[in-house]
């Protein structure tokens, strides 16, 4: 065999060496999305036009409202993380506040299937407060995620 032939077949070899390893190794993990938010002149982090404070000095019967503070009292309140809200299914009496707080990375909003209520684009750390004066089932998603839903259940 002479030496082009030789060379020829190496080349070829290491060709096909390449293209083998290539297809025996396990793919990258898949990373999520990332978002990254600015901020405004209101000071909510990627909320253009929202201050990130209720209109009103306080919960009003059927109002809701979208804070920067800390949440309610434990028994009437919901966690957003890991793309879930918890506790999935929340009873409380009638004209109870029931506040949502965003503990993961990516924005979500709450929305009562009924259009009763519906919180803005919420960021890590936000809040949201929704009083419910009467008794009632409600369903709830995250219209970013429709995914992810959560139930209210108002007792008399």
């Amino acid at each position: 065999m002479n030496i082009a032939k030789l060379r020829k077949h190496v080349v070829a070899a290491s060709a096909v060496g390449v293209l083998l390893a290539g297809c025996s190794s396990s793919p990258p993990a898949a990373q999520p999305p990332s978002v990254t938010f600015g901020s405004n002149a209101s000071g909510t982090p990627g909320m253009p036009g929202m201050s990130g404070m209720p209109s009103a000095p306080g919960p009003q019967p059927g109002a809701a409202s979208a804070t920067g503070s800390p949440a309610a009292a434990a028994g009437d309140a919901v966690t957003i993380d890991n793309f879930a809200f918890a506790p999935a299914t929340l009873t409380v009496k009638a004209g109870s506040t029931v506040t949502w707080t965003n503990k993961d990375e990516e924005p979500h909003t709450v929305a009562a299937a009924d259009g009763s209520f519906k919180s803005p684009g919420m960021g890590t750390g936000a809040t949201f407060s929704h009083t419910f004066p009467t008794a009632g089932k409600f369903d709830y998603v995250c219209s970013i995620h429709p995914m992810m839903h959560g139930t209210v259940v108002v007792t008399g």
